[in-house]
């Protein structure tokens, strides 16, 4: 075998050294900007991650999604699920508060692993967020209400279950948190007890209710009582012998009646509600007799004015 002839390859090797190693440069440059051209770019956003010391708390709003740009070939990152590729932000070794600019990071898991190529950004790269002292607080629940009971009925009571809840926030804000309001219930048209499973509202993303989301409401219904008074009603004199006659120094009183709002708005009383019993009488006197009101069914007498009427009962 001929020995290899170095001194004789090294001119060939550097003649016109420029114009080879610039087609090597452009070879390279060909071949990165194909591998690019076949490459296919997939968007979607994914909720932000916060990884930070438990005693403390993001104390400003900040971005909850992210927008994630992958790009690869197709066949590769089309089947990549969303919940397999996690933005965060890694504030483990922040102890204290104050304010801190950090980037959102990417962790790669389940379908994500093992692709390549495979380009990964997001946007924004960095956020800015504010960390403050953690404090848990028991918060109040109370119910929102909208519309209104059927004409004449009244919420007479209600239970919530429960009526506190857990909140975890930012220390500066918790002080100015005193209550919890349910989501609004509406009580269009109702006239019988209800009961409803509500939703806590809570409008500051900077805070969170511990444990629970929703609240059982149970109301309870009832018709609306109302008391009117009907004035200057005669009292007239019943069941009295034919044989006698009788005369009252009182001719006319009134009355105060209790009964439901839709009944007894629209009750307007008759001439002769208003009655002495005179039908045990057998004999001319002076009779003092209780005066009887003569109510539908349903409504109640709270009080008649006067009580009683003293009749003077002679001979016809």
């Amino acid at each position: 075998m001929a020995a290899f002839n170095f001194q004789k390859l090294l001119p060939l090797v550097v003649s016109n050294w420029p114009a080879k190693v610039l087609s090597v440069v452009l070879a390279i440059f060909i071949s990165v900007f194909h591998q690019l051209s076949i490459l296919e770019s997939r968007f979607f956003s994914a909720p932000l991650q916060v990884e930070l010391d438990p005693e403390l708390i993001p104390a400003n709003t900040y971005p909850r999604m992210v927008k994630v740009s992958l790009r690869g070939e197709a066949n590769s990152i089309f089947p990549i699920q969303e919940e397999d590729i996690v933005a965060y932000l890694d504030l483990k070794h922040y102890t204290a508060r104050g304010t801190y600019r950090v980037p959102v990071q990417i962790r790669k898991k389940g379908t994500a692993l093992g692709v390549e190529p495979l380009e990964i950004s997001v946007d924004p790269v960095e956020i800015t967020i504010e960390l403050d002292q953690k404090q848990s607080k028991y918060i109040t629940i109370v119910p929102s209400f909208t519309g209104y009971l059927e004409p004449g009925y009244e919420l007479v009571s209600y239970t919530l279950t429960p009526t506190q809840a857990v909140v975890d926030g930012p220390e500066k804000l918790m002080g100015s948190l005193q209550e919890l309001y349910t989501e609004a219930i509406d009580l269009g048209g109702r006239s019988d007890d209800f009961s409803a499973m509500l939703k806590i509202v809570i409008d500051d993303p900077r805070m969170t209710i511990r444990g629970i989301e929703a609240a059982d409401f149970r109301g309870f219904v009832k018709r609306l009582i109302i008391i009117r008074s009907f004035e200057n009603l005669p009292i007239v004199i019943d069941g009295l012998d034919e044989s006698f006659t009788a005369v009252t120094g009182i001719v006319s009183g009134s009355i105060r009646v209790q009964g439901s709002q839709n009944e007894l708005e629209g009750y307007s009383p008759a001439g002769t509600i208003l009655r002495l019993d005179c039908s045990r009488i057998t004999a001319p006197g002076s009779y003092t007799l209780p005066v009887q009101a003569a109510l539908p069914g349903e409504f109640t007498l709270v009080r008649s004015d006067p009580t009683a009427v003293t009749v003077q009962v002679r001979p016809r």
